[in-house]
């Protein structure tokens, strides 16, 4: 039984995880390995458990309450609470969207001849209308099959002239020489691992699936399944993170090249050095990754702020059903479009897009904790002490590194 209820509930915590690897994110973990070489692979070892439980914390809420993570914020929590969670969220996934619009339209101007401008153009069209026009039951199919995009990057891996012997000693054994840089560089990898958009996500698929499939009586079997799903999607993404470190460690960091300023960068850098094959498996999962995560992060926000204000949401509802709830994903995309279009340069999209998720994250993850926790809300299936305490160390350690970095040298 626990096995059947896997395989039918398979899909929101898979693309999710796969979701975390955006363009932007590609960008992070490419530059991180650049810079620093093999040095912070140890890091997926830690960031795996807290991406996890954060993640399922999410999906617990929605899947024992059937509403998303903004509609139990607003039962349970002051609003000042919601309107400031919503308001970051909004902001920071609407420079994600921008910088991910101008990756995949970089990549896509290194295999095809193309302007800049009309790759941008072109994709927000494209994506805001397959995400406003396809039902969700059918558009949840399109995503899960975008998740193989990032098979590439595990390609690459393998084309690439890896050092095994100093991959398993660096992922096995921590090192970090606690100065300025090296606190950057760990806080850009866990604010990209651990994502807020990530969080209304899980929580607005977890609602989608029990839409499609029917919400009855809650069964250990189907949270246990619900588990599964999400460990498999965080693996997969902190997995394929692991990839493009030590990718870029044994490829560009190797050659002497520790600056990059984008995802597309990194591709071109990796030409001369691992091979075309390589660097066009790079591009190609770039694309696929950014058509994956931008209607995600767009999505993220609608549902956010359509449960906010009580409006219709679900991507299953046609457009004249919800007018609302699409009209901010038009607006999510325009927004970003018209950042792109002014000219602000991709590398400042991936700061502002890095510093508000490390000043949101915490924040929320200390709601979702607090909510997690409450037995007047789940009840028996409240979370257990255990995830309790992961998802609260996860939260102070997400709080204080930026912290630490001051106090660094």
């Amino acid at each position: 039984m626990a096995k059947r209820d896997f395989l039918k509930r398979l899909g929101p915590g898979i693309v999710t995880g796969a979701a975390d690897d955006d363009p932007s994110g590609i960008g992070t973990y490419t530059s991180v390995g650049a810079t620093a070489g093999y040095g912070f692979l140890w890091s997926a070892v830690w960031l795996l458990p807290f991406a996890y439980v954060v993640q399922e914390s999410c999906a617990r809420l929605a899947f024992v309450t059937g509403k998303g993570l903004a509609a139990v914020i607003k039962s349970r929590m002051p609003s000042w609470v919601l309107v400031l969670a919503v308001l970051l969220v909004s902001i920071a996934n609407t420079v994600n969207i921008a910088a991910n619009l101008s990756i995949m339209s970089a990549a896509l101007g290194l295999i095809a001849p193309i302007e800049t401008w009309l790759g941008v153009v072109l994709f927000a069209v494209l994506l805001g209308f397959t995400e406003i026009v396809i039902p969700y039951h059918k558009y949840a199919k399109v995503l899960r099959w975008l998740c193989l995009s990032l098979l590439a990057y595990v390609a690459v891996l393998f084309v690439a002239q890896v050092d095994w012997q100093k991959v398993l000693v660096s992922t096995l054994i921590p090192s970090f020489d606690f100065s300025r840089i090296s606190f950057e560089l760990l806080i850009a990898l866990a604010g990209t691992t651990i994502s807020p958009y990530l969080f209304f996500w899980q929580a607005a698929e977890e609602v989608e699936e029990q839409r499609t499939l029917g919400r009855g009586e809650i069964r250990p079997g189907q949270l246990t399944a619900m588990r599964g799903d999400v460990f498999s999607g965080m693996f997969t993404g902190v997995f394929i993170m692991f990839s493009i470190m030590a990718t870029s460690a044994a490829t560009l960091h190797a050659q002497g090249i520790t600056q990059v300023n984008s995802a597309a960068d990194a591709a071109l850098a990796l030409k001369p050095i691992a091979g075309e094959f390589a660097s066009l498996l790079f591009l190609l999962g770039i694309l696929g990754v950014g058509l994956l995560s931008i209607p995600v992060l767009a999505g993220s926000t609608a549902y956010a702020v359509a449960e906010t204000f009580g409006w219709r949401e679900s991507l299953e509802l046609k457009p004249r059903q919800a007018k609302a709830f699409y009209g901010v994903i038009v607006l999510s995309m325009a927004v970003a479009l018209l950042l792109n279009l002014a000219g602000i340069e991709p590398v400042n999209f991936l700061l502002i897009a890095a510093t508000l998720n490390g000043l949101t994250a915490p924040i929320l993850m200390a709601i979702i904790w607090w909510l997690a926790r409450d037995k007047k809300l789940l009840g028996i299936w409240a979370s257990g002490k255990v995830s309790q305490f992961l998802l609260g160390f996860a939260t102070l350690a997400m709080g204080s590194l930026p912290l630490f970095w001051l106090m660094a040298k």
